[in-house]
């Protein structure tokens, strides 16, 4: 085994391929029927690039630390054989140095999972599952082109559940039609199933999907934002009674059980990316480095696979750049974030006279409670979030 370095990181493994397209999804996905898929190629060709880019030839950070997540995304990552999975894990073991207990996350729709799969999954080294419900009433299930109906969605938690996997489930409120109220009982349903973790997520028009074009044409119902507002506290009222607390803007859990991955998401740390489609993210020095890969599975498995580097495309990021994100992405969490810390890692001077006074701008509107270097948004201020983080840049 070799080390080359990646500090409080984490892999992200994409998995391109989906039954269908949902009309509100903008990640990279192609259709396909699991007998369509190259399972064991696409695998072989993940674990060749990961292999390339960790042999010295592709991106890498400077400082040492053990990877403390895996995390298969898509796509729906369930569809993929389970023993393909392990393989993957298998190579990502002799590769890296993995935290004794690395979180190994597997998306899931409720389409390809049962207990079965799960346990499957299970075997294979994974331990959290995630699962995409997104709804609990038909209607609402075909308005946003799932596959699944009512009682799919709980059998496939409950399967989860049984077999001792740690399990999170997806919610989307803010659907035309639907009532705060309703909303709110729906997360409670998905809780009362014996949740750890719900990740409940207002409905957002992406451009590049279905409802982004027919929003465009005038012909996408919405729903109204009082109500969605309304919902997003009848929610989070809902899953705080069961005890999950409201940890990050879309996501709640019991304590011990937020999700680590994404944590690191927010909290700006590197990650390294692989997979068709997929993002990375280094650190170099103050400043930083994106890429991202190959869109098309066929050409990305070419590529891969023939041990060329599959990037498409990267952006180099310099303190500022990474400050504002930081900025942007911190705020989503209940702790907030401290900028005093950020400056000292970016090299960078964090509180330059405009911030300060915008900081106590937004301090005397009740909008950001600073404390030191610590910032974060009040409980009351956190449907502004967006607002407030972008009058800190």
């Amino acid at each position: 085994m070799h080390y080359n370095g990646w500090v409080r990181s984490s892999v992200y493994v994409h998995f391109p391929y989906c039954l269908k397209k949902c009309p509100y999804c903008d990640f990279v996905s192609y259709k396909a029927d699991r007998a369509e898929i190259d399972h064991a190629g696409y695998a072989d060709a993940v674990i060749a690039e990961l292999g390339r880019r960790m042999a010295g030839e592709g991106p890498r950070t400077a400082d040492g630390g053990p990877i403390g997540s895996i995390f298969f995304g898509g796509g729906t990552p369930s569809l993929w054989e389970p023993r393909e999975i392990a393989r993957v894990l298998d190579a990502a073991r002799r590769t890296l140095v993995l935290a004794d207990d690395v979180e190994i996350t597997v998306e899931c729709n409720p389409t390809s999972l049962d207990r079965d799969r799960a346990a499957a999954l299970l075997a294979a080294g994974v331990n959290r599952l995630s699962i995409g419900a997104q709804s609990l009433r038909d209607g609402e299930l075909a308005f946003l082109g799932r596959l699944h109906d009512p009682a799919g969605a709980l059998r496939a938690i409950e399967g989860a559940l049984a077999t001792g996997v740690r399990v999170s489930a997806d919610l989307i409120y803010g659907l035309p039609d639907q009532s705060p109220e309703d909303a709110a009982r729906q997360a409670d349903q998905l809780a009362a199933l014996g949740l750890a973790h719900v990740s409940a997520y207002q409905l957002t028009i992406e451009e590049g999907t279905l409802f982004g074009e027919l929003r465009r044409r005038g012909r996408l119902p919405m729903a109204d934002d009082a109500r969605v507002a309304e919902a997003f506290v009848l929610v989070e009222e809902a899953l705080a009674s069961r005890g999950l607390a409201h940890y990050e803007i879309s996501n709640f859990a019991r304590p011990g059980e937020e999700a680590r991955h994404n944590l690191g998401y927010w909290r700006g740390e590197p990650y390294l990316g692989v997979g068709c489609g997929a993002y990375g993210f280094q650190r170099i020095g103050p400043g930083g480095r994106r890429w991202r890969n190959e869109l098309d599975p066929a050409r990305y498995m070419h590529t891969a696979r023939s041990g060329a580097d599959t990037t498409i495309s990267s952006e180099d990021l310099d303190g500022d750049a990474l400050l504002r994100e930081r900025i942007m992405l911190g705020l989503r969490l209940a702790g907030g974030l401290d900028l005093d810390e950020a400056g000292r890692d970016l090299a960078l001077d964090p509180w330059p006279a405009r911030r300060v006074k915008a900081a106590d701008a937004l301090a005397a509107r009740g909008r950001l409670v600073r404390d030191g270097g610590q910032v974060r948004i009040p409980h009351d201020a956190w449907l502004f979030t967006d607002d407030t983080a972008s009058r800190l840049f």
